[in-house]
């Protein structure tokens, strides 16, 4: 029940947003150099590798350093970091062009991902997806949160987003799968919506 939900929604998304997915690919080309399509590979589940997509948000070429800096403390609990960004975004970020920071804040850019949920690499729901070097931090008990799909929204996502901590953030991912259903997943996507809706208003 979980792979039709996913199948029918994703599918549905793709046909629905077509021409907005159209008119954002086109405005990332014409802003700034480079694809409209970032790829990057994450783990899946049973940290199995895939690549994801999403919709380019930041210039070519540029170093992480700063940014794995910032998530590496914020996952460790650095109580020196200070949060302004929110989770996994480095805040004031010069790498992120003036439209990727609209697309961020609506999450417009993370539209992609439908195309993986089609494949079978994500789901409509569940825990964020992660890169390997952040799963390497994790503590023992987060890693439970490998054991379903990643998904395009979660329970974190809904329960306080920016205003969580990312271990916060990680029991909520595995709390997820622990209490997972069909009824969950549904709640979930019906609480998404609302909640980028203030998020883009902030």
């Amino acid at each position: 029940m979980k792979r039709a939900l996913d199948l029918v929604g994703a599918g549905l998304g793709l046909i629905v947003l077509a021409p907005l997915l159209a008119v954002v690919w086109l405005a990332v080309r014409l802003t700034s150099p480079g694809p409209a399509i970032f790829k990057q590979e994450r783990l899946g589940r049973d940290r199995k590798p895939f690549t994801m997509y999403k919709f380019r948000s930041m210039t070519t070429g540029n170093s992480d350093a700063a940014h794995r800096e910032y998530v590496s403390k914020m996952l460790t609990g650095d109580e020196g970091i200070e949060q302004v960004g929110g989770l996994y975004k480095l805040a004031g970020d010069p790498r992120v062009t003036g439209i990727g920071a609209w697309l961020r804040k609506t999450s417009i850019d993370e539209l992609p991902q439908l195309v993986n949920i089609v494949l079978g690499q994500m789901s409509l729901v569940g825990p964020r997806p992660v890169l390997a070097w952040e799963a390497e931090l994790f503590q023992p008990e987060a890693m439970a949160r490998f054991d379903t799909r990643p998904g395009l929204t979660g329970l974190w996502q809904v329960s306080g987003r920016n205003l969580l901590t990312m271990p916060q953030a990680l029991a909520l991912d595995v709390e997820y799968v622990r209490r997972q259903s069909l009824w969950l997943d549904i709640t979930i996507i019906a609480r998404t919506l609302p909640a980028q809706l203030r998020r883009g208003a902030a």
